[in-house]
């Protein structure tokens, strides 16, 4: 907008008072006063580039053309600054707890003034509006205010794009998230912990962050959102899962912590990827809620993830990566500043990406994923409604000790839902809802483990070779694993197929594939049903009789 009355003195003039819609709305719910600096809506790629490189320190433009840009101290999520506001729409819905803190409702208003005063010290702020969820029925318009061009062009990213019919008609948004990363909070302040605090408020429907400029605090904020919303307002199913979609329409959903294999067996050159980590499962079918991925770059090759290592070009956003100072290549297997080192970029980077991102199919196949180190899991299981909401809730795999002394076995790790630091709700509320649309919509559910067969990691055994896990996999697809015989496993109570399509019979069964012996391999069952035992103590008090009925036999 055109200034007046500009002067040696005062050679920018003074801006006539004709906000834009999006100015007037920050003032008015806000306070943020467009007269002191510049908002920048939804600004150009290119644009944030040039800011970045600017103003940012630790930007720079990497060889394939990606923005390289630092988080500072801060290269990973903090959960355990992680809080919501205490207000009575949600109160009684949140699962209280370890993964859900309190956060009362005057130290909300702190924090969001706290935040708000940083973001009014700044000359320029960047304001993405975009969509969350692919479904025009259910997405929710998501606004982002921040201080920092990396931030937003991550978001852009991460968001679904509007286009620009969509911008002009955007209105007032259903959710904001205010970032003010670079400001600590004040750790005096009541219930504050550390300098770093993630406040969610549903009942205000905003976000404000101090404390920390890692971006995926924001990508996580709204899953959290979504978790809370969807399932309360909608009666719909939100998951921390990939999801893809055959040629004849059927969809497959992966569920899997880090290091299981989710990316890469969702990644089939014959299925079209509807997403790679966020989606939602409502009556209509299998929605995205992202319009971007957030992929892990440590020791990434062209050879190993050839789309990932394609997608990091112009528009991307590299976090925490060190390139060469001369050519400006980045070497992905350098974890000097993190091993966490990330790529955010636009979904239809990816060739197989099915754009829109969402199928009108309901999910003919359930597949949660382990990595089972201790190689006690069978390959491969056919389950139960009730085994799946107990494995579903459980959220299993394993990974190795690395260089912790005194440690020589594989270490269990748990994950409600396979996405634990997310949940709002009780896991057994979210473990009904997938077990009620699995036999509305006649869902099949397979447990497969990726993990070591034969004997344990620690004891020298090797993984289940890719190409046997996925043959099991097309087996799935085809309908030909459903057709075979199967047999009962002893311990777990699992159903274990005979016999598959081009994998050895033999390692179907971990009970007979196990070089040490029956004896050996009982005792190895019983120590991992015990740790199954154990973590689910935390959920019994919110799980019917049946689930918990359904865990391992000790």
């Amino acid at each position: 907008m055109a200034t007046v009355n500009k002067t040696n003195l005062y050679p920018n003039g003074i801006k006539p008072n004709h906000p834009t819609q999006v100015e007037d709305q920050l003032l008015q719910v806000a306070h943020i006063d467009y007269n002191n600096l510049t908002i920048q809506h939804n600004p150009s790629v290119a644009s944030l580039y040039e800011d970045a490189l600017v103003y940012e320190s630790g930007s720079a433009i990497s060889s394939s053309g990606a923005l390289v840009a630092s988080s500072g101290l801060k290269t990973g999520r903090s959960p355990k600054d992680k809080r919501l506001v205490d207000e009575p729409t949600s109160t009684d819905d949140v699962w209280w707890g370890p993964v859900n803190t309190k956060l009362p409702v005057e130290v909300w208003r702190i924090n969001r003034e706290r935040a708000i005063d940083y973001l009014n010290t700044r000359s320029r702020l960047y304001v993405i509006d975009a969509f969350a969820g692919w479904d025009p029925k259910y997405r929710i318009k998501v606004r982002v205010v921040c201080a920092r061009a990396y931030h937003a062009l991550f978001m852009r990213n991460m968001l679904i794009r509007p286009t620009p019919e969509e911008l002009k008609s955007f209105g007032k948004p259903d959710f904001t998230i205010y970032n003010a990363g670079a400001f600590p909070a004040n750790r005096y302040t009541s219930g504050m912990t550390s300098s770093t605090t993630v406040d969610i408020n549903f009942e205000d429907h905003e976000m404000v962050i101090l404390g920390t400029e890692y971006a995926g605090e924001m990508k996580k904020g709204i899953l959290t959102v979504m978790f809370y919303l969807m399932p309360v307002k909608f009666n719909v199913l939100t998951l921390h899962s990939s999801a893809n979609e055959g040629p004849n329409g059927d969809v497959t959903l992966f569920f899997g912590l880090s290091g299981t294999g989710k990316t890469t067996l969702s990644a089939d050159p014959a299925r079209k990827l509807i997403g790679d980590d966020e989606h939602c499962w409502s009556d209509h079918g299998v929605f995205n809620i992202e319009g971007g991925c957030y992929a892990k770059c440590i020791d990434l090759s062209a050879e190993k993830e050839p789309d990932i290592f394609n997608a990091i070009r112009f528009g991307a956003v590299l976090e925490n990566v060190v390139f060469d100072p001369y050519t400006r290549e980045v070497d992905y297997a350098d974890a000097t500043l993190t091993e966490n080192t990330r790529c955010a970029y636009p979904i239809e980077y990816i060739p197989n990406a099915k754009i829109p991102c969402l199928s009108e199919n309901q999910p003919a196949n359930i597949i949660l994923l382990t990595c089972d180190a201790r190689g006690v899991l069978p390959p491969i299981s056919m389950l139960s409604n009730e085994q799946v909401m107990y494995h579903f809730i459980s959220g299993y795999t394993s990974k190795m000790a690395g260089t912790e002394d005194g440690i020589t076995e594989p270490l269990a790790t748990f994950s409600a839902c396979f996405g634990q630091p997310f949940l709002v709700l009780h896991p057994m509320r979210y473990a009904q809802m997938l077990s009620d649309k699995m036999t509305q919509h006649k869902a099949r559910a397979w447990l497969l483990n990726t993990g070591w067969t034969g004997k344990s990691a620690a004891r020298g055994g090797s993984r289940c070779p890719l190409k046997y896990t996925r043959a099991i996999l097309d087996a799935i697809h085809s309908g030909e694993l459903a057709k075979v015989e199967y047999e009962t496993f002893d311990g777990f109570g699992l159903s274990v197929p005979k016999t598959c399509p081009n994998v050895p019979s033999q390692i179907l069964n971990p009970a007979r594939s196990w070089v040490d012996g029956p004896v050996d391999f009982g005792l190895e069952v019983v120590k991992l049903a015990r740790l199954f035992a154990e973590n689910f103590e935390k959920y019994k008090d919110g799980c019917s009789k049946e689930v918990i009925a359904a865990g391992p036999s000790l």
